[in-house]
């Protein structure tokens, strides 16, 4: 297997050339960029493959979940295959994902300006039995922007799913939360806000700096 650090060398350095100078920051010395909107980030990863090299993964975090760990909830899918053998025949490659990376996360700003644009979003996605994180995220989006019907209706259909598993248990705990005060928008952004600070806080990111809206 050929050595993994010169694919790190050259990823950081295409990434830095590509990511920087939008604003992303690196995440320690991995291969993660971050894009922070405040309540919701840009994440990009430039994955390892099993042997040396990398693919690319682009997609928005809402923090409103709350974990302490990075995570991809809407976005593109992973893209990208290209494999280390040299780092003369590696570099341009790692250059050109850098400049997908930097295309998709421009994408992502101006597909995700505000709220009310991520409300149409991820409200706008057709149903699908199973896909309970779908139907939370668009719920919370719909009751920040005082859309109380439609936000109600979508935490209806999450408390309608077999809890299955511990997560599903809690991820239903937190519905019924935000479904007994959707009608209230300030109790609803101060519910979300505290999330956020509490993510933010477990991902080392720093306090809120930017209002939900």
């Amino acid at each position: 297997m050929a050595d993994r650090s010169p694919v790190l060398r050259i990823i950081t350095s295409a990434a830095r050339d590509s990511l920087k100078p939008l604003g992303l920051a690196q995440r320690g010395r991995s291969r993660v960029w971050i894009d922070d909107h405040g309540w919701w980030l840009g994440v990009v990863e430039f994955t390892p493959l099993r042997t040396a090299g990398s693919s690319l993964h682009v997609g928005a975090m809402w923090l409103w979940h709350d974990v302490d760990y990075l995570a991809f909830h809407a976005g593109s899918g992973r893209t990208g295959h290209e494999i280390f053998r040299t780092e003369g025949q590696f570099t341009p490659l790692a250059l050109a994902l850098g400049r997908q990376a930097a295309a998709e996360t421009t994408a992502l700003r101006e597909r995700f300006p505000d709220l009310p644009a991520v409300a149409r979003h991820l409200t706008s996605r057709p149903a699908q039995r199973g896909f309970l994180w779908d139907s939370f995220d668009a719920g919370i989006a719909a009751a920040l922007v005082g859309a109380t019907d439609t936000a109600r209706g979508l935490f209806e259909r999450v408390l309608r799913e077999d809890a299955l598993a511990p997560w599903m248990v809690e991820a239903q705990e937190k519905t019924r939360e935000l479904h007994a005060i959707a009608a209230d928008q300030d109790a609803v952004t101060g519910w979300v806000t505290r999330a956020v600070d509490s993510c933010r806080s477990k991902l080392a990111l720093g306090p809120l700096q930017l209002a939900i809206s």
